[in-house]
């Protein structure tokens, strides 16, 4: 198998090195000590395996996947992290194993076994779904950004700097500092994961972040619009109308 290593420690990493020496069925293509050095290096060796670390700078090992997901790739996952709350959104995430720091060689070599065993037989989870196993895996908490990926280019979009969203089929629209990107997620799903009290659904296409929101006018008598700071209109129908009263009336 060809693995990578993926930790932004370097003991961390040189331990998994010297766990694999007994082990000469396993390459190590590379080693990597950030999320986005573990993209291009899945891209250049298409790994079989890797060793992800969950908490690292710029993303972290659950983003990681999300984005080898997008792209229809999937290798077997064993994270190794010092943290045991995220174990349950790890195996959520249909990891081979999780390996809580420190570990034996015992229980690397059984994650290994794991690993070898499942390889041919592990989930292959489909590219629209990535999202939604995110979010599942999250367990309630509300994302505080949105990784964006397109091409080569990685973008990570913070929730204050994320204007609207808007639903394009099997994809979403974030409106963010000028700029528009795509993301391949459905919004039902992307609405799950984002603080209720700061996004709120103002139509069935469309979630606002509330510090944008200067008022809603109403041309007609079915017919709402909201006003953003930046002089933007977008739909509000009259259920979102409802959330926008419900919320102005708790406040």
């Amino acid at each position: 198998m060809k693995a990578l290593i993926i930790d932004d420690e370097d003991l961390a990493r040189a331990v998994v090195r010297e766990h694999l020496l007994a082990h000469p069925d396993v390459e190590v293509a590379a080693e990597c000590a950030n999320g986005f050095e573990a993209l291009k290096a899945a891209a250049l060796h298409q790994p079989d395996l890797i060793f992800l670390d969950i908490q690292m700078p710029k993303l972290d090992g659950f983003e990681v996947l999300e984005l080898l997901e997008a792209e229809g790739k999937r290798p077997a996952v064993v994270f190794v992290t010092a943290y045991d709350q995220h174990a349950l959104r790890a195996f959520e995430a249909h990891a081979v194993d999780y390996l809580l720091k420190p570990f034996s060689k015992e229980r690397f070599d059984a994650a290994l076994d794991k690993a070898r065993a499942l390889q041919a037989a592990r989930p292959v989870v489909a590219p629209t779904a990535a999202a939604e196993l995110a979010s599942t895996a999250r367990q309630g908490k509300p994302l505080e950004r949105i990784v964006v990926k397109d091409g080569p280019k990685v973008t990570v979009v913070h929730l204050d700097r994320l204007d609207w969203v808007q639903a394009q089929d099997d994809y979403v629209l974030l409106r963010t500092e000028a700029k528009n990107l795509l993301k391949q997620q459905t919004l039902a799903s992307l609405e799950t994961q984002l603080d209720p009290n700061r996004f709120i659904r103002i139509h069935r296409s469309y979630l606002l972040n509330l510090d944008r929101l200067v008022r809603v006018e109403q041309d007609s008598k079915e017919h709402r619009d909201a006003i953003l700071r930046d002089g933007t209109r977008l739909p509000v129908s009259r259920a979102g109308y409802q959330r926008l009263r419900e919320l102005w009336e708790g406040a």
